[in-house]
């Protein structure tokens, strides 16, 4: 029999100091989170289930025979067979053709074969980008009859690097949320808790990776869309520098004068599985008018030793919740202990960031949505689309004089951030103010909306950094909380290899017991 994964409370087992908490400090007097134990190491179990596997374990057992890739699909697909009707992460399943690919994958595993990095591993695609012949809907009723005729650069990196793509999951339409939930195909649950959101956009797949009904997978991010489903569901997810990753084939097209606002990145359950594909789907391509070559980093341990790590200090975010503070302190005391130098850090520039943010998201985007949705459609729009629209048109509608005005003063707030940051590679700070929120209690306007709750995300995506969500603890309820660490245009690399050694500090994450 396979041995339990450790339960939050057994996860959860060295106290943490608690002095007061404001909202300008991540300390709080509340309950008090704990410290993970030392890191429990994996070792294969051939009566395991081969669902919660890492790339590493995959590829080295696929070559060592340990099992086969299609005993892989064969337990991805019975777990989302099992799982799907509790969960709804899913809008296309492409059994046959996952099969297939296994098939093929076994039979290349001969020796002095040259192998894929991601050989034989299954993952899952955000169904706002294109899989070549797939339903790829973003949500929508106005497109579920649409067929993708070609792969997007991210789904054809993924296959030419050996992956088994078994399917793509579901958003809210035309990810205008942080609720999945659309009135095509419903909401997806959380596998923490089924009363609970994955969040959104890319909550379909943060919900398929943490229920081990994927490995890994892609998901898009234009004001935390990654990294919120993320910290919701107790994953990894990497929002990447516009133009890292090409958005080309995804949906709304990554395109204009604000194409910089979303992009496409990876989600994993591990920072090393994040990496591993993040170096898979990484580099140019011409149908990305912001993508360039950009040399993949290498830092060293010198580089690491010392650096320093703003610790976000701010009263715009609003007020997070005192197991928010304590995840943030504890993420704090745990990058001290492996050698950082964590210090406060202030962004005079934020409140005019996350008011430009809201213009390009808000009222510029719903300007570009109007010759797509006639007036006879609206009555088939979801709920939630239909209200960021009420919200997004409340504003006044975008002129050229706005546009041209805002993507100036955008310059500006990006270029003072920067200089800001130019002896402080990384900032420590929230993903979001809480935990994910039970279903259909998520809203664009008032008090707790989405405006409030998510503004340390939004602003991320104004300025154009990478940035990156890793679980950290979890609430009283068990649900996850993720803390979000940000770095400066095109460092991804550094991002990561800080986010590893936070991930040894915390210990092994459990999975969801669904």
């Amino acid at each position: 029999m396979c041995a339990k994964p450790p339960s939050p409370a057994e996860l959860l087992c060295r106290p943490l100091p608690s002095p007061v908490c404001a909202v300008t400090s991540y300390r709080d007097p509340g309950r008090a989170l704990t410290h993970p134990a030392t890191p429990l190491s994996l070792q294969f179990d051939p009566m395991c289930e081969l669902n919660f596997l890492s790339i590493s374990e995959i590829t080295q057992g696929l070559r060592a025979k340990k099992f086969r890739a299609q005993d892989l699909v064969a337990a991805q697909l019975k777990n989302i067979a099992r799982l799907q009707p509790l969960l709804n992460a899913f809008t296309h399943i492409d059994e046959a053709g996952a099969m297939a690919q296994a098939q093929a994958v076994d039979a290349a595993l001969g020796p002095g074969t040259g192998l894929g990095p991601l050989h034989g591993v299954p993952v899952t695609i955000k169904s706002s980008i294109d899989v070549a012949g797939w339903p790829c809907p973003a949500g929508s009723h106005l497109r579920e009859n649409y067929l993708a005729a070609a792969d997007a650069p991210v789904a054809a990196r993924l296959k030419s690097a050996g992956a088994i793509v078994l399917g793509n999951t579901n958003t809210p339409e035309y990810l205008m949320s942080y609720e999945t939930a659309n009135a095509l195909q419903g909401h997806t649950s959380n596998p923490w808790n089924l009363a609970h959101s994955s969040g959104g956009s890319s909550g379909g797949e943060a919900s398929a990776i943490a229920a081990g009904c994927s490995v890994a997978g892609v998901g898009s991010d234009g004001g935390g869309s990654i990294r919120v489903p993320a910290h919701f569901c107790g994953i990894c997810g990497l929002k990447p520098t516009p133009g890292r990753i090409p958005a080309t084939g995804h949906f709304p097209p990554g395109e204009g004068a604000f194409s910089w606002l979303g992009v496409v990145g990876p989600m994993a359950r591990t920072v090393a599985d994040l990496r591993a594909v993040f170096d898979v789907l990484r580099g140019p391509d011409p149908g990305d008018a912001l993508s360039t070559p950009v040399a993949p980093q290498s830092p060293t341990p010198e580089t690491l030793r010392g650096m320093r790590i703003g610790l976000l200090e701010t009263s715009v975010f609003g007020r997070q919740s005192s197991e928010t503070c304590a995840a943030i302190q504890a993420a704090a005391d745990a990058l001290t202990e492996c050698g950082f130098l964590v210090e406060p850090f202030r962004l005079p520039e934020l409140p005019r960031a996350l008011e430009l943010w809201w213009f390009f998201f808000g009222p510029a985007i719903a300007h570009l949505f109007r010759p797509t949705i006639g007036r006879d459609q609206k009555s088939r729009l979801s709920t939630q689309f239909r209200e960021y629209l009420t919200v997004a048109q409340a504003s006044p509608a975008p002129t050229l004089d706005s546009v041209l005005t805002n993507c100036a003063e955008r310059d500006r707030v990006r270029a003072g951030i920067l200089r800001q940051m130019a002896g402080v590679p990384v900032l420590l700070c929230p993903v979001s103010n809480t935990t994910a929120f039970r279903h259909n209690e998520g809203t664009w306007e008032g008090a707790g909306s989405y405006r409030d709750t998510m503004r340390a995300s939004q602003w991320v995506n104004l300025v154009g950094f990478p940035a990156l969500s890793i679980p950290m603890h979890f609430s009283a309820e068990g649900l996850p909380i993720g803390v979000q660490l940000i770095a400066r245009p095109n460092e991804e690399e550094l991002l990561l290899e800080v986010a590893a050694a936070l991930e040894r500090a915390r210990g092994t994450w459990p999975n969801p017991k669904i």
